[in-house]
């Protein structure tokens, strides 16, 4: 049995496509999919249902996976802790960053990683909460920054930062030369949000629950930027994470303004699985946060 139709056949499980996991496991579609014929001959079961209109695992096929994924950590353990005995900040290490956090954090954290561990190979997986959990429970990646809480059992966290939030209104609207806004006020305009499923729109709802009683003024996008965008337009207003507007994010059509004290903020951590095998390489990205000198983080290691 070879450690690559495991490998396979769990990112098949993950995507429920051959193609999208032939993509994952950077292979061709048929090589993939020769593999896993393979792997069912040898095995003696059906592992996968192929229909015209449906694809999935067998019930058998599930069991598997759940043991082809212990299976994978273990062999990535037993190379981590070789690794670890010849230089443990070299290698590979998998961080799972999510989307309202990775593009403001990732210009600062990763060259104060690399001053600490410049022969590690740092690959990102940018996704949201929920998958970077599944990917952290099984070994996809190695460890993750969220947004707190972040309860799963097994893994570890840390605080690294807080994070407050700020209002964001279109050049030329009332409140454009406000020093303060209050968290109740922004019910009262068309409030720009990001889409169910994001961990940051349900703390902005937290900290503005005026926002959720109002639905009908409630709009919606995908992404960070995309709302500065709509607000930049006139669409509305929005509330933003500091860290996104910074100068190297600042638009002359968008004016940010404060929030009167206490101010909403967010909590962002690193999570990573108790039995990893990565110790240093988490202590070197604590440091990393450490030394960042950014003023939207209030830092906490």
């Amino acid at each position: 049995m070879k450690l690559s139709a495991l490998r396979y056949l769990v990112a098949f499980a993950d995507q429920m496509s051959f193609s999208r996991a032939a993509e994952q496991c950077q292979v061709s579609q048929p090589s993939l999919s020769v593999a896993l014929q393979r792997l069912e001959d040898e095995l003696g079961v059906k592992l996968i249902e192929r229909g015209k209109h449906h694809m999935g695992l067998t019930e058998v096929g599930e069991r598997v996976v759940v043991q082809a994924r212990k299976s994978l950590e273990e062999v990535g353990r037993i190379e981590t802790v070789a690794q670890s005995g010849r230089d443990p900040l070299s290698g590979t290490f998998r961080l799972g960053v999510i989307h309202t956090i990775a593009p403001y954090l990732l210009p600062d954290l990763i060259p104060a990683l690399r001053q600490m561990a410049p022969d590690l190979m740092l690959y990102i997986e940018e996704s949201m909460t929920a998958l970077l959990a599944d990917y952290l429970k099984y070994g996809t990646i190695d460890a993750a920054i969220i947004a707190l809480p972040f309860d799963i059992p097994g893994i570890d966290t840390q605080a690294l930062y807080d994070e407050e939030f700020e209002a964001v209104v279109p050049k030329g609207h009332a409140w454009a030369g406000r020093t303060h806004v209050t968290a109740p006020e922004i019910g009262t305009e068309d409030v720009l949000v990001l889409k169910a499923g994001n961990c940051f729109r349900e703390q902005v709802l937290d900290a503005c629950p005026e926002i959720s009683h109002n639905d009908a003024s409630m709009r919606q996008g995908h992404f960070i930027e995309t709302i500065r965008a709509m607000v930049a337009s006139g669409y509305g207003v929005s509330v933003l994470p500091k860290s996104a507007l910074s100068d190297l994010y600042k638009s002359d059509l968008v004016v940010s303004i404060p929030f009167d004290a206490p101010a909403p903020l967010r909590r962002v951590a690193l999570a990573w699985r108790r039995s990893s095998a990565h110790d240093q390489v988490i202590a070197a990205l604590l440091a990393a946060v450490k030394v960042m000198n950014k003023p939207a983080y209030q830092v906490l290691v």
